[in-house]
């Protein structure tokens, strides 16, 4: 059974020109102990997804599951029950932290609150959680501030598994952070979930980063999903036109194979608050027909992927 599995989940916000769809229709399910990369432009609805996941955003519509159990419309004592299987380590490391909170607080506040009172098996398990993430012990009583960004990172990944979580959300936990340190992190979490068997949905916009660490991938456009399928056969071969071109646009290491001509996507991304009708990606697509701009395009199963697209490419 999955651990994760979420069914035709839908977000929207009420806005002043009308009703934003963030999150519409999003149907996957995540393994135990796998990662999910969620990947899309800015605005797709990747981090809404992602908090309506953990009910940080009640939901509109449809269902969320954590090893069975309704996460959805649980309340009260159920509802946190259910929390402390689910924690996120947030996109800014200089936001996401109490200033005028000591580390060992940041740290230790989950614990106390479900319900760890004795002070020396508290400092215990703090002291235990800093060395699992690498912070020296002496930095015990700083400040954030007296931190570097990766160091402040690696506080909010202390701070998210202090209960032994099962999921994770990860929202782009290193897209603030210099290049040199992002592998330093994307390395420990990968170290962390082998050890305490953990699940990620891993949110991103840098493919790069998704690829070295997701299972599976999910590419998001304008709150619904195009494609979702293994990571390596997805960057292989895409079967959905935005994908290829999310794909195309990732900076090639190899000054060779820069002169190579590529598609790339041009246009306006349509407004979440006005979407297109049929297929939402049929006003940028250059492959587009008559019946994208009709029909909702159906899940289209290709061995292990599944691909939303009324031509998938072959």
């Amino acid at each position: 059974m999955a651990l994760l599995e979420v069914e035709h989940l839908k977000k929207y916000f009420n806005v002043a020109a009308g009703t934003n769809h963030a999150v519409d229709d999003i149907t996957l399910k995540i393994e135990k102990g796998h990662t999910m990369g969620v990947v899309g432009e800015s605005g797709c609805g990747k981090s809404t997804l992602g908090r309506t996941i953990i009910r940080l955003h009640d939901a509109t519509a449809g269902t969320v599951r954590l090893n069975g159990e309704d996460v959805t419309y649980s309340k009260g004592k159920d509802l946190r029950r259910l929390r402390e299987k689910m924690q996120i380590i947030f996109q800014d490391p200089y936001a996401s932290l109490n200033p005028r909170m000591r580390v060992h607080e940041i740290i230790g506040e989950p614990l106390i609150t479900y319900g760890m009172k004795d002070k020396k098996q508290l400092e215990k398990r703090v002291r235990e959680l800093m060395k699992e993430v690498g912070i020296p012990d002496e930095f015990y009583n700083r400040y954030p501030h007296q931190f570097s960004g990766g160091q402040r990172q690696r506080i909010g990944i202390a701070r998210a598994i202090a209960l032994n979580p099962r999921l994770i959300i990860c929202d782009e936990p290193v897209s603030a952070l210099d290049v040199s340190i992002q592998s330093q992190v994307l390395n420990l979490l990968k170290d962390l979930q082998e050890e305490y068997q953990l699940t990620y949905l891993f949110i991103s916009h840098d493919l790069s980063v998704v690829n070295f660490i997701a299972d599976r991938v999910c590419v998001m456009f304008l709150g619904t999903i195009c494609e979702l399928g293994p990571t390596e056969e997805l960057y292989h071969k895409p079967l959905h036109p935005y994908t290829r071109f999310l794909l195309n646009a990732i900076p090639k290491a190899d000054p060779r194979l820069r002169t190579e001509k590529k598609e790339l996507l041009s246009g306006e991304i349509p407004s979440p608050v006005n979407p297109p009708s049929g297929c939402r990606f049929h006003t940028r697509c250059p492959y587009a027909k008559e019946i994208c701009s009709r029909e909702t395009p159906g899940c289209t199963e290709i061995g292990e992927r599944k691909v939303f697209c009324h031509f998938p490419l072959r």
